[in-house]
C-alpha cells in the first residue's frame, strides 16, 4: 500500500519510454513546483503473458521488471530535466502490473494524475489498451492528458527565443519544410 505524505494531494505522473511520457513528466514537474505539491513518478510494467498464463510469479521476473523500470525512470528524468528536479519533493516507483490500473490505484481523491497522449493506431490499441482511456474512465483524481508538441510548435518556440524573429523565424520555417519534405 502506498500512502500519501500527511494525507495531502500530490501530482502523480505515469512514464514510459515515449515522447508523450516525457511531455507529461515535464508538465507534472512544472505543476508540482507551481502548486508546491510532492511529485510521484511511476512506471508500471505489465507482466509478460507467458508468465501470467502459467501462474508463475517468479521473483526473478518481477525483480527484473522493477529494475528495468527504475532505470527507465532515471533515464527519462535525465532526458527531461537532467536528473531529479530541484525544488520538488519527488518519489519514484517502478511497479509490476497493468499501467492504467496501477496509476488509478496510486492517484486518489485530490491528486492530479498526469499521463501522456499517445498516437497509436486502432490495431495497436487492440493489442495494448490505452492507459489514458483507462484512467479517464476509472480515476478519482483530476486527470491531465498532455499531448506532445508538434514539430511546427517547437520550431516556433525556437524562433521566438532569437533576437530578430523575422529573420530567424523564416530560417526555421524553411528548415522545418526541408526536414518534413527532404526532396
Amino acid at each position: 500500500m502506498i500512502t500519501r505524505p500527511e494525507g495531502g494531494p500530490r501530482v502523480v505522473v505515469g512514464v514510459d519510454d515515449s515522447a508523450g511520457a516525457r511531455s507529461a513528466l515535464s508538465w507534472a514537474i512544472g505543476a508540482a513546483r507551481l502548486r508546491g505539491l510532492p511529485l510521484l513518478v511511476a512506471h508500471a510494467a505489465p507482466l509478460p503473458p507467458h508468465v501470467s498464463a502459467a501462474g508463475q510469479l517468479g521473483c526473478g521476473v518481477t525483480e527484473a521488471l522493477r529494475a528495468s523500470g527504475a532505470e527507465l525512470i532515471a533515464r527519462v528524468l535525465g532526458d527531461v530535466c537532467g536528473g531529479p528536479p530541484e525544488g520538488v519533493d519527488m518519489t519514484a516507483l517502478a511497479l509490476v502490473g497493468e499501467p492504467g490500473a496501477v496509476l488509478v490505484r496510486l492517484a486518489g481523491d485530490g491528486d492530479i494524475l498526469v499521463v501522456g497522449h499517445g498516437t497509436r493506431g486502432p490495431f495497436s490499441r487492440l493489442l495494448r489498451p490505452s492507459v489514458r482511456l483507462h484512467c479517464a474512465r476509472r480515476a478519482r483524481a483530476t486527470l491531465v492528458c498532455v499531448q506532445t508538441p508538434s514539430f511546427d510548435t517547437m520550431l516556433e518556440r525556437l524562433a521566438v527565443r532569437d533576437e530578430s524573429p523575422d529573420v530567424q523565424g523564416s530560417r526555421f520555417r524553411r528548415l522545418g519544410r526541408r526536414l518534413r519534405h527532404p526532396l
